[in-house]
C-alpha cells in the first residue's frame, strides 16, 4: 500500500536535495493555465525553486478572455499562508491578483509581519473589470500593498493608467516616470514592460527613481500572448529568492520570458500561451546548430547563488 510505504535507511530523503528557494505566492487559479497560480508553479518550477501556493480566488477564463474572478474570504487566505509559513521558511513573496481590498489587506498584513522578505508585486491588465472595480482595487494596493513592495512589474500602459493617470505630456511617460511615481508610495524597484520602440521592437527597463538599473529590447512577436505577465514575475521572485542580484535576476527572468514566448502555444482557440518548459522539450535535429538570441540557461540547483 503506498499510503504505509516508509523509507529503508538506504533511502531516506536528504534533506539538503531539491530546490533550495521558497516562493510564497499570492494569487487565482486560471483553469486556462495561461497565468495565475499555473503560471506561478510552473515559472517557479522550472527556473529550480519551490512555490508555496497561496489561493486568493478564481478565475472564470479561456484562454481568449476573462469572463469573471470569485475571490476567496480573506480569513481563508490569511490561515493558508500563517499555516504554511509556520512550516517552511520563504525568501520572497510573490503577489499577483488577489481579487478584491480585504485580501490584499491579509497579504500586506502578512508581509508586514515577515518584513525581511521581499514582496514581488506584479500588476496585470485589468481592463477586463468594470471601471469602479479597478479603482477600488488599484487605491488599495497604493494604501496597503505598495508600500510593501520591494518590486513592482508591470506592462507600460497598465502601469501608466494606474500611476499617472493624469498625465499630460504628449510624450508618453517614461520607465523613470512611472517608477518615480511609485517611489511616492513607498516602491523601492519598477519593472517596465512592453515599453514601445520603433521597427517592432520593445523595451523592458528596471528603475529605481533616481536611475535606470538595466534595459532589455526584445522584438515583438507576430502573436497574441496570455500569462507574461505573471510569468515573467514569478520567475523574478524566484530568482531573488535564490540569490541571484537584482539586476542579474531582471535579465535572467526576461530572457526566460522571451524563450517560453518564442516556443509558445495555442492549445484552445484564443491566445497563444508561454511555453514554460521549453527547455525539456527534445531539440529538432535542424535546430541543434541554430544559435538563440537567448542567453537563459537552466541552472542546476547547486550553483544557483
Amino acid at each position: 500500500m503506498l499510503d504505509s510505504y516508509t523509507p529503508s535507511e538506504e533511502e531516506n530523503i536528504d534533506d539538503d536535495e531539491g530546490p533550495s528557494a521558497c516562493v510564497v505566492v499570492f494569487n487565482a487559479n486560471d483553469p486556462s493555465g495561461a497565468g495565475g497560480l499555473s503560471a506561478d508553479i510552473t515559472a517557479i518550477a522550472s527556473v529550480g525553486a519551490h512555490a508555496l501556493v497561496v489561493t486568493t480566488g478564481a478565475y472564470a477564463r479561456d484562454t481568449a478572455e476573462i469572463r469573471d474572478h470569485f475571490p476567496m474570504d480573506d480569513e481563508a487566505v490569511t490561515e493558508q499562508a500563517r499555516t504554511i509559513l509556520e512550516d517552511i521558511a520563504a525568501q520572497a513573496f510573490k503577489v499577483g491578483f488577489v481579487g478584491n481590498p480585504e485580501n490584499l489587506s491579509a497579504v500586506a498584513a502578512l508581509a508586514s509581519d515577515y518584513s525581511d522578505i521581499p514582496v514581488i508585486t506584479y500588476m496585470p491588465d485589468l481592463s477586463w473589470w468594470s471601471e469602479d472595480q479597478i479603482d477600488i482595487y488599484q487605491d488599495a494596493c497604493n494604501e496597503l500593498l505598495l508600500p510593501l513592495t520591494t518590486v513592482l512589474v508591470g506592462n507600460h500602459s497598465t502601469l501608466c493608467r494606474w500611476l499617472l493617470p493624469d498625465w499630460c505630456n504628449p510624450q508618453n511617460p517614461t520607465a523613470r516616470d512611472i517608477a518615480q511615481a511609485a517611489s511616492e508610495f513607498g516602491v523601492s524597484y519598477t519593472l517596465v514592460t512592453g515599453i514601445p520602440l520603433p521597427d517592432q521592437f520593445i523595451d523592458n527597463t528596471l528603475c529605481s527613481p533616481e536611475a535606470i538599473l538595466c534595459s532589455v529590447q526584445f522584438e515583438r512577436f507576430d502573436a497574441m500572448f496570455c500569462g507574461a505577465g505573471d510569468t515573467l514575475s514569478a520567475t523574478l521572485t524566484a530568482l531573488i529568492a535564490s540569490g541571484s542580484e537584482l539586476t542579474e535576476a531582471v535579465t535572467e527572468a526576461l530572457s526566460y520570458l522571451d524563450r517560453c514566448l518564442e516556443s509558445g502555444f495555442r492549445p484552445g482557440m484564443g491566445n497563444v500561451l508561454p511555453d514554460r518548459f521549453f527547455w525539456a522539450h527534445p531539440e529538432d535535429e535542424d535546430d541543434d546548430d541554430a544559435p538563440s538570441e537567448s542567453t537563459f540557461e537552466i541552472p542546476a540547483n547547486e550553483t544557483r547563488h
